[in-house]
């Protein structure tokens, strides 16, 4: 069973099943995060939804280049999780399956093309201070303890 972070759905409501790739990209001892403005400013792990017919592989890339203006390679799913949620972004109550993915960083393209965001190279205990979401705080320690 892929295990839930966050709230628990609530009960009577309908939920739309949103699965999405998500990145921990670490360089020089240093992870890389998205910074999104709005409709809520948080910082993120770089990622998303998977596009209709997209694969998670194909998704994290686009979403990773999007968010943050690096390309990647050799991404390994690390985990996958649950987590409800409103998405203001798109007006629907949403079931995520996040699946996250460990890959390397290899060079900058340019700024992020994705309107709002920013990219953001902080320390693990910083980015642990940084992520809102508990199922992006526990695949980073996860891939953290398989990094180092």
């Amino acid at each position: 069973m892929t295990p839930r972070f966050g709230s628990p759905p609530q009960p009577g409501r309908s939920y739309r099943r949103r699965p999405g790739a998500y990145a921990v990209l670490i360089r020089d001892g240093r992870i890389l995060l998205t910074f999104q403005e709005a409709p809520e400013p948080e910082f993120q792990l770089p990622g998303g939804g998977l596009d209709p017919g997209e694969g998670a592989v194909r998704a994290l890339h686009r979403e990773v280049a999007e968010e943050t203006g690096w390309s990647i390679a050799r991404p390994r799913l690390i985990g996958t999780y649950r987590r409800f949620c409103f998405m203001p972004d798109y007006d629907i109550f949403a079931e995520k399956i996040c699946s996250v993915w460990l890959a390397r960083p290899l060079c900058r393209q340019g700024p992020p093309s994705e309107p709002g965001h920013s990219a953001h190279w902080v320390g693990p205990d910083r980015a642990m201070e940084l992520l809102a979401d508990p199922g992006s705080r526990a695949m980073l320690r996860r891939a953290l303890r398989l990094f180092g």
